[in-house]
């Protein structure tokens, strides 16, 4: 049984439509800090706390086999559900009192991040239970379209200059609801789909001893030292360059920016059919990494030329993360590919922490310029690791 011509626009839509809801309190950061007092440093802790949901959320729904026990679209359609109803309650927190809001914040986006583990990994799930054949290039839509849907609060923010930042929260918590009814109505669980093994303590083992596996998973690692906190930097870099924190053009610049990295994962998938996921996410991830080391030269540069650099970055730093999933899902042994992947993707969300608030810090100790390079050590890094996977004898197509 064939996936019907409609099914991958669908779930692609949904994907972009509810993660929307990860990055919802950072297109409305400055509202935030002049409206409940928040200073600089919140924008680190309020992401990480989100990445931290995630991660425990992933793991949770791993050892539980949530996907398995019960069908995908509802599985989806319930946790898109709960994290418009964490992310909506953002907008009771002028009613507390001072001293509790940012934990109140803080909990609210763990939640929401507990929840989005039942929309990403279930939604690229629920199309693998569909593709047999050509999932790198499935992939590398449904990643663009989580990496469209970060962008998404950027870009109501920029439309919607004359809303207060409660409007943006209640508008992405509508789109969330509106993307797991999606799902629910009109993405069945596939033909294709094959019970998950428990997850394995072993797969820590292989992702350490197996050469090829080690090689994607590390190359991962460095990707994600890199995208997050690129993601979470982008308005910071924008609005230091335009010397203000709020204004339309920060947050249109930063849904271009950020949303770019759809477009790339797009055009990743589809030309590495011809080159190998391999080569392509090293093209890519040199390609970012470079950009992190130009950065120092960038905020001195005319108008179109850092807009330029900025936009490249933005379309290199993501699109290898499809390729990334590919090769580990195709390098890892049949019987442990759920629980190396699902132990990959959250040691990776595990160093997005750590990235996000050295950065984030440090920005803040000093201007964001000289900070930036410090990005590239994960492309370096992530560069070596992978030179087993480019060698001829091991050349892995999507």
């Amino acid at each position: 049984m064939s996936a019907p011509r409609y099914l991958l626009p669908v779930i692609t839509v949904a994907q972009l439509l509810s993660t929307s809801l990860w990055f919802a309190v950072n297109g409305v950061m400055p509202d935030l800090q002049r409206g409940l007092g928040f200073d600089d440093s919140a924008i680190g802790w309020l992401t990480s706390s989100i990445q931290f949901g995630f991660i425990l959320g992933t793991l949770c729904f791993s050892v539980l086999m949530i996907a398995d026990r019960f069908s995908m679209r509802w599985v989806f359609l319930v946790c898109a559900v709960l994290g418009s109803g964490f992310n909506l309650a953002t907008v009771t927190l002028p009613a507390l009192p001072m001293d509790v809001r940012s934990v109140a914040l803080v909990t609210l986006r763990f939640a929401t991040g507990f929840c989005l583990a039942g929309i990403y990994p279930v939604g690229m799930k629920l199309a693998s239970s569909w593709y047999d054949r050509g999932l790198g290039a499935a992939l590398g839509f449904l990643v663009g379209a989580l990496v469209v849907g970060t962008a998404l609060p950027h870009l109501l923010r920029a439309l919607g200059t004359n809303w207060a930042w409660q409007n943006v929260i209640e508008v992405t918590s509508g789109l969330a609801v509106a993307g797991g009814l999606l799902v629910a109505w009109l993405a069945p669980d596939g033909p294709h789909l094959v019970r998950s093994a428990r997850v394995s303590p072993k797969a820590l083992l292989v992702i350490v001893r197996d050469p090829k596996v080690r090689a994607s998973a590390f190359g991962y690692f460095g990707h994600m030292w890199e995208l997050y906190a690129f993601i979470v930097l982008t308005p910071v870099m924008i609005s230091a360059y335009l010397n203000t924190s709020v204004s339309r053009a920060v947050s249109m610049l930063s849904f271009y920016v950020i949303a770019a990295g759809g477009v790339g994962c797009v055009l990743g998938g589809l030309v590495a059919r011809r080159f190998g996921s391999a080569q392509v996410a090293a093209v890519l991830l040199a390609c970012s990494g470079t950009c992190a080391l130009l950065a120092p030269w960038m905020h001195n540069a005319p108008w179109w030329l850092f807009a330029l650099w900025l936009l490249f970055w933005g379309t290199t730093v993501a699109a290898d993360s499809p390729q990334f999933s590919t090769l580990t899902a195709q390098n890892a042994p049949r019987e442990v590919v759920g629980s190396v992947l699902t132990f990959v993707n959250c040691l990776g969300f595990s160093i997005t922490i750590v990235s996000i608030q050295l950065l984030t810090e440090l920005s803040l100790m000093y201007t964001p310029w000289p900070v930036l390079p410090l990005l590239a050590i994960g492309p370096v890094l992530g560069l070596l690791a992978m030179r087993p996977l480019l060698r001829p004898a091991v050349r892995i197509s999507a």
